[in-house]
């Protein structure tokens, strides 16, 4: 341990300080308003495939210039854009396939019945978050209310009624609290739309029938264990594209199980028993999903487009290998 001592620096002496690592810099005025807008430190680790290993001074390689360093990061963000609206479309469809089985086979309110989860399952936290969402829900049109009381004491009171009906609608939490006492908490369905990522991947994974997993899992054509991990796993990625973080290069800190299945449709490049750790596992992962929840998507193109448009980016660094886009896999369509 020792103190820290680097001082915070202006664009300017940012700029300086690159130049005397070795980048080129042709339009300055441009690099700087890329500095104001995405900034130095966001911007550092897509220097590093551009920078001497291991320097101490963090010198960059001859040649560097900083429209690559940008153009690296021009991809990364749009590979984060298109994951991310992946991940959406998958999110949403799980949430449908866990409410359209479990709703009808266990009842509207099924996820107030502890016996339906497994004992490690904090199914009282579950109950706790969405009292809180309903309450917090609850408070608002309060507060609203009053405003509108307060403010036009010179309307009409069917007029003010009318209002305070509408702000009533604004959100279903708010909704049921107002409405219903009994059961005190919201459906299944409703309280499915207020799961994060994360929470969803827990309550699928906390669900104690095999029969609820298994029939889940087959809305989306995934067997349950490969779902569970699938869902862990974007639940992570998600993240890192929600904060803005790197993802092209990344080491995933989650990795998802592989299909073993020999018939399962999946890239004959991630077969191979080396370690499957980098994005590309999450690429076959989401077109595996898209082709199920939105059969007629081009994400696929979109993707192949965009390795295109940036023919310099290091596919190995993603985990794919140069002609990954010519495996059948990627022309694979869901038959349901």
């Amino acid at each position: 341990m020792r103190q820290f001592v680097k001082p915070a620096i202006t664009v300017a002496e940012q700029l300086a300080l690159l130049k005397r690592r070795g980048i080129q810099i042709q339009d300055e005025a441009r690099a700087a308003l890329f500095l104001e807008a995405v900034s130095f430190f966001r911007l550092t680790p897509y220097m590093r495939p551009f920078q001497v290993h291991e320097d101490p001074d963090h010198a960059f390689q001859p040649g560097t210039g900083f429209g690559q360093i940008s153009r690296l990061y021009d991809f990364d963000h749009r590979l984060r854009l298109l994951v991310i609206d992946a991940i959406k479309r998958v999110e949403v469809a799980t949430r449908a396939a866990i409410s359209n089985h479990m709703g009808p086979i266990h009842g509207a309110h099924w996820y107030l019945h502890r016996r339906l989860f497994k004992d490690r399952y904090k199914h009282k936290r579950l109950l706790d978050s969405i009292e809180g969402t309903q309450q917090k829900a609850l408070r608002d049109y309060k507060r609203e209310v009053d405003r509108i009381n307060r403010r036009l004491t010179r309307a009409d009171e069917a007029h003010k009624e009318q209002l305070r009906q509408r702000r009533a609608q604004e959100s279903y939490a708010r909704h049921y609290a107002l409405s219903y006492d009994d059961p005190a908490l919201m459906p299944g369905w409703a309280m499915l739309e207020e799961l994060t990522l994360g929470d969803l991947s827990h309550l699928f994974k906390g669900l104690a029938k095999d029969h609820d997993r298994k029939s889940i899992g087959q809305r989306l054509t995934v067997p349950a264990p490969l779902l569970d991990s699938w869902l862990h796993t974007l639940s992570m990625v998600r993240n890192i594209c929600a904060h803005h973080a790197r993802l092209w290069n990344r080491e995933l800190g989650i990795k998802p199980e592989l299909p073993k299945q020999q018939n399962f449709p999946w890239p004959s490049y991630l077969r191979r028993s080396t370690p499957h750790t980098r994005v590309a596992v999450v690429l076959a992962v989401l077109h595996y999903l898209m082709q199920r929840v939105s059969p007629h998507t081009r994400w696929h193109q979109h993707l192949i487009e965009l390795l295109q448009d940036f023919p310099e980016i290091s596919k190995q660094a993603m985990g794919l290998p140069d002609n990954w886009c010519t495996d059948a896999f990627w022309q694979y369509k869901d038959k349901d």
